[in-house]
């Protein structure tokens, strides 16, 4: 936003009159020709009424840019998933495994989770690993074990697609299509998916700004994306006191500015399943629309990601600790 001053305006009265409505100038920038002051809005200042701005004494003209995401920016606060509204008063919970390991796994874990109202089960199928060695996922077995227990007990199916040849086979078996953090900018995939007209959940890319965040979902929705869920997961910091350092200003941001529905994965945000709870409270207290975390029956054996997965008998009772915050919201 460019606020332009009149010519002879008291102009540090303009800017008084900026910062007291919680406005922050970037820089001060003056015409080649008669030098007239523009006042440069910073894009961390909170929103302002264009119009009212324009009241202000000495002031010329406000001059808004037009959104780089126009799709995003329109989109609105919920999204249908198979007839669940996300982003809907009621949070929702996105439980499971890491990885798919066995269907005996699937089935149990899906069991638990239907018995305490969780109404998506995760689980990776095809797993981006950091090392090329580490288990990579059962493919598309995986994906029939996840659809058939999700059938059988009234739950939806939330699970990544990791390359372009797999969107068309995991976009058969899912209700939400998942682009994993390190698939953010993967642009080919983005347009893939977005051609599915499915919904999709993104997660931010472990160092992409939140800029870089929304135009990804505008790919997604350019290409067809029947609505994008964002989801928070943590981005790369400099204390490895932690796995990640969880952006809960970001979810406030999304939510309350941008008006679209952002999911918190505490899970990887800090990568401990002590702190899950503290995170998950924080996160739906800043406005989530839900939460994804990693549950597993036995996180000792778990084949990924074992350390941050909640023992699956221990999740009812941090489930209803975290719905009675979402419900206070």
């Amino acid at each position: 936003m460019i606020v332009s001053l009149k010519s002879g305006a008291d102009a540090a009265n303009v800017l008084r009159e900026l910062t007291g409505r919680g406005l922050w100038v970037s820089r001060v920038e003056r015409s080649t020709s008669g030098g007239a002051v523009h006042y440069v809005i910073a894009p961390h200042s909170q929103p302002a009424d264009p119009e009212d701005l324009a009241r202000i004494d000495g002031v010329a003209e406000v001059t808004t840019p037009k959104p780089a995401h126009p799709l995003v920016s329109a989109q609105g606060p919920v999204v249908d998933v198979g007839g669940l509204p996300v982003g809907a008063d009621k949070p929702v919970f996105m439980c499971g495994p890491c990885s798919l390991e066995s269907e005996a796994q699937v089935r149990e874990t899906a069991s638990v989770l239907s018995s305490l109202g969780v109404a998506f089960i995760r689980g990776g199928a095809f797993k981006p690993r950091t090392s090329p060695y580490a288990f990579q996922g059962h493919g598309d077995v995986a994906l029939e074990w996840v659809r058939r227990a999700a059938d059988a007990t009234g739950m939806r199916v939330v699970t990544e697609a990791l390359g372009e040849g797999h969107v068309s086979t995991v976009a058969g078996y899912t209700d939400l299509v998942q682009v994993g953090s390190r698939n953010m900018q993967n642009f080919s995939l983005l347009k893939a998916i977005g051609k599915t007209e499915k919904p999709v959940l993104l997660k931010r890319g472990m160092a992409a700004t939140i800029e870089e965040w929304l135009l990804a979902g505008e790919y997604l929705l350019s290409h067809g994306a029947k609505g994008v869920i964002f989801c928070e997961r943590g981005i790369r910091g400099f204390d490895d006191s932690t796995r990640n350092l969880l952006d809960i200003g970001a979810v406030a941001l999304l939510r309350y500015v941008h008006r679209l529905p952002v999911v918190v994965d505490p899970s990887h945000g800090l990568g401990r399943r002590d702190l899950v709870a503290p995170l998950g409270r924080a996160a739906l207290s800043a406005g989530a629309a839900g939460l994804m975390i990693e549950t597993h029956p036995d996180p000792a054996s778990a084949l990924s990601d074992g350390p941050q997965a909640v023992p699956l008998g221990e999740l009812g009772s941090l489930l209803g600790r975290l719905v009675s915050t979402g419900e206070a919201r």
